[in-house]
């Protein structure tokens, strides 16, 4: 059930709100696995008889989901192409075909040196 709910979650505009107890339990299991980022409910305290509806928000897929998504088939499934997002990791490392931070501030480091002309 949990890895139908990552499926579903990928396929949603995040953030997304769940309200069954079904998916409540869903996400709390996706978040104590590092799956995703979400906001779950305290389990629920029976002296407590009043107040909002109990819903659990996840805002974000981890890099450890996105994996997970990927590994994942179902029979009848074609292959995904991986997902566009590089992470940041990749991005501060210049995986942007030499675009990224250490890129810039390699660049920079040689602008900044003062020119013996002046």
């Amino acid at each position: 059930m949990s890895m139908d709910l990552l499926k579903q979650i990928a396929a949603s505009r995040l953030p997304v709100s769940f309200r069954t107890p079904k998916e409540i339990d869903g996400v709390r299991i996706l978040r104590q696995a590092g799956l995703v980022i979400a906001f779950v409910p305290a389990p629920a305290d029976p002296l407590k008889l009043s107040g909002a509806e109990p819903a659990a928000q996840v805002l974000a897929i981890t890099e450890k989901g996105r994996e997970e998504l990927a590994r994942i088939r179902y029979p009848g499934e074609v292959a995904q192409a991986r997902p566009r997002h590089m992470g940041l990791k990749n991005w501060f490392a210049g995986g942007r075909g030499g675009h990224g931070l250490q890129q810039v501030l390699r660049t920079r480091s040689h602008d900044s040196h003062p020119s013996g002309g002046m």
